[in-house]
């Protein structure tokens, strides 16, 4: 039987470069996770991939799921459902595999509810002026959506305090290693290894 994968929040105010960091550790061949796709109401963007970028489904789509359970996490954000699916993620970490979640601050501070040991990582700007310049630079949102994602990504940086790490997105490449430095940190905790340790105490004792 595996050890128990790791599970990997990673979140961080919208515009944030989340999306861009993650895929920047993922292009590496060294790594070792398996990304959970978010679900969401949110339209389709240009170039995305359902079931690759987000699972995207209707408003009642999504409340469906929620009324059955199958929502590890689920948040409400600038009008728009998003969320993880519960079944996929447990499966995965039973086979040893760490699985990684980028998501909405709200969903982080429910999943830390229900998985108090997974390894929460908060995504910065270097500062709110280079955020509000990436959501006009990318070009998707109007004026008023932008204003309120600066004041809504005020809200999260304040509940950084929830999660274990703060990582800096001042160079992507440079922000993708500190993560993954951090997730191989956190496999030698003494409290994620104990219990093999335990039971090879367990069993030369038996044999004695």
């Amino acid at each position: 039987m595996p050890e128990r994968g790791l599970l990997i929040v990673f979140s961080g105010p919208s515009g944030v470069g989340k999306g861009t960091v993650r895929q920047e550790i993922f292009s590496t061949p060294d790594h070792k996770f398996e990304y959970s796709v978010s679900m969401t109401t949110r339209p389709q963007r240009p170039g995305e991939v359902d079931g690759v970028d987000y699972f995207f489904r209707t408003r009642e789509e999504f409340e469906e799921l929620i009324r059955q359970g199958q929502m590890l996490e689920y948040a409400e954000y600038v009008g728009n459902y998003y969320g993880t699916p519960l079944t996929y993620v447990n499966e995965t970490l039973d086979k040893g595999i760490d699985v990684f979640l980028e998501i909405e601050v709200q969903g982080a501070i429910q999943v830390k509810q229900k998985v108090p040991d997974g390894v929460f990582v908060f995504l910065t700007p270097p500062d709110l002026e280079e955020l509000e310049d990436r959501l006009v630079g990318r070009g998707t949102d109007s004026q008023e959506v932008i204003a309120r994602r600066i004041e809504r990504a005020r809200e999260e940086i304040a509940l950084m305090r929830e999660y274990d790490y703060a990582v800096v997105n001042d160079e992507v490449p440079l922000a993708a290693e500190r993560v993954k430095r951090i997730i191989e940190a956190e496999h030698f905790r003494v409290e994620r290894v104990i219990g093999r340790y335990d039971k090879m105490i367990a069993k030369t004792s038996a044999s004695k």
